[in-house]
Order: C-alpha cells, then structure tokens, then sequence
C-alpha cells in the first residue's frame, strides 16, 4: 500500500491565484518529506476555487522544486486537448525528469477532433506506449475515472487506472474489479495498477478535523447550488442555511474526517475493500498549515500502524531516497 496526494491549488478567501499555486509546490515539498510516493496537479477551468488549470506547467515547477517523489497530472482533461499537444508536454518533463513523470488522462472536456476512446489510443501510440513496443521507463501513463466508463479502456490499453472516490462512492467497487479482471499486459506493466482517490481531513482530535471540514463541506454545498466560490477560511454550522445543511449531509459519504489513527483505519479497511494498492489523499482545506498537517499526521498514523500500509510507506521513504524510479506492483 503506498500513500499519495492529489492537489487541486485551492483558493482560500482573500489570497490570490498565484499564492494558491505557491502553496501547492510548498505541499509538494512537504509530502515529499513524509514519505508521499506521488503528487498529483489537477486540471480546472474558470473556477474561483481553483487556481491549478496547467498540469504539465505546474508539473514542472513541483518537479524543479522536489528531487525524487513521482509527480504527475490528475488529471489532464484529454477533451480539451489534442493528443498531440499533451505528448509533446509530457516528453519534455520525462527528458528532464526521467523515471518520476505520470501522465493521468481524464475524459472531462470536449473539443477538438476525436472520440475520448481515440484520443487514448492516439496518446499511447505517439508516447511508444501501445501492445507490442518495447516501452519505456522514463513516464507512465494512467487513466481517471469516476464512473465505470474509464476502467475498461485502461485495462485494454494496460494503463494504471485511478478511481475518483471523492467524486462517486458508489462506483468503484464495480469499476475497479472491472480493471483487474480484464487487464491486458502492456509495455509499461505487466498487471493491473490501481489508485484510490480520497478526500480526507485528518487532524489530532476528531473535533478539529471536524472544524477543519467545515470550510470543505461549506463551500462544496453552495458549488452544488450553482455558488462557485473560493474556500471560506472559517465557518460556523448554525450560520448556514437549510439547504446548504441538507446538501451538506448528502456530500458526507464521499469524506473521511477525524483523528488520524481513526482516519487510517477507515482509509485501510476502504483499501482493503476495494482492493487497491494505493491511495491517493485530497484535502483542500484553505490553510496550507493544515493540509500539510493533515498529510503529515496520516503518514504517521499508517507508520505506526502494523499494517502492510504502514510497511510500505517507510520503505517507499527509503527506496526514494536511494533512487526515484518507479515502482509498479
């Protein structure tokens, strides 16, 4: 089991796009000393909350500012995007940084010419990554999915496949089994490789994961109803009005909040469940200090723990610092 983080550069109240992107390479550098294996840079456009809408550009920077973690797109949003276009980014950061590069392809978006299907099958074969070629070990290549509509495509190509948890609960169970049943080996790994993506806020005492939430759970409610704004750095429950309380309770399930011990149990058991061998933790609460906090304090709590997650990541802590090549399992 490894531990990974995905980071969207939110926009707190009050700071400005470019603190929000100065922040997600100081979080980077953070979860890289805690023994993270990857960090991920999600793609969003036109949004108040997120400043990140250039993976490749920021992959770069988080790759320029850290020596060894793996970093790549969660993901690029193939729709809006020639395939082209992404691999002539990605082949620059893989001959810069070779062997810690991840390409993750999202279907979200439209434009352009061809189906989300070719587009794939055009991406593989421009990066030499189609059934027969010798591959290469310089990047990788995953695909991003919150439904079931992904996994198969990933499986026929021999991509990794991420699960978007935080986005669909009720999903992954079906889609990821789906992944592992029909994996096809490709030039980059020989079986299937899974990631779980999760929002989680972990904190030393459940009531302050609690209150770090707030912020999260308010701001998701009001984008459900059509308010798109940036985080809100505080807030108090019995200021919000109904149907932010009701949209609230309906978003719960695709949280993990609480103290750390409590949260990595629950992340270990969901693991378990699913059958995948890596999590991938988003916590956007608007303060820095507290999302690496949060990273932090769940990276101890899975060491202390006697659980192969525990395992795995002190020693991903230690092969990293020996040498940054992948590691597919």
């Amino acid at each position: 089991m490894r531990l990974s983080v995905l980071d969207q550069s939110p926009i707190a109240e009050g700071k400005s796009k470019a603190e929000a992107l100065r922040e997600t390479i100081s979080l980077a550098r953070a979860a890289e000393e805690d023994g993270y294996h990857r960090f991920w840079l999600a793609e969003h456009h036109d949004s108040p909350g997120f400043a990140g809408t250039t993976p490749s550009l920021m992959a770069m920077a988080v790759l320029e500012a850290t020596k060894g973690i793996s970093v790549g797109s969660g993901g690029v949003l193939l729709g809006l995007h020639e395939p082209w276009q992404v691999a002539e980014c990605f082949e620059i950061l893989a001959a810069l940084h070779p062997r810690r590069v991840n390409l993750g392809v999202g279907r979200a978006g439209s434009g352009g010419t061809g189906t989300f299907n070719e587009k794939i099958i055009e991406l593989h074969a421009r990066l030499g990554l189609i059934h027969g070629t010798e591959g290469r070990d310089d990047l990788d290549i995953w695909l991003l999915g919150a439904g079931t509509g992904s996994a198969p495509l990933a499986a026929a190509t021999g991509a990794g496949y991420a699960h978007a948890h935080f986005l669909n609960t009720a999903s992954g169970s079906t889609a990821l089994a789906h992944y592992r049943e029909n994996f096809q080996p490709g030039p980059v790994r020989r079986k299937p490789e899974s990631i779980l993506a999760i929002r989680v806020i972990a904190a030393s005492t459940d009531a302050e994961a609690q209150e770090l939430a707030n912020p999260v759970r308010l701001w998701r409610a009001r984008k459900d109803l059509g308010l798109d704004q940036p985080f809100p750095v505080s807030t108090d429950p019995a200021s919000w009005s109904s149907e932010e309380i009701r949209r609230s309770e309906n978003n719960e399930t695709r949280l993990i909040v609480g103290a750390a011990d409590d949260v990595a149990n629950q992340l270990d058991a969901l693991a378990g469940d699913l059958g995948v061998e890596e999590l991938m933790i988003s916590t956007p609460v608007p303060r820095l200090e507290d999302r690496i906090n949060s990273n932090r304090l769940l990276a101890r709590a899975i060491a202390r723990s006697s659980t192969p997650a525990g395992s795995a990541l002190l020693e991903e802590e230690g092969a990293r610092n020996a040498s940054p090549r992948f590691s597919h399992s």
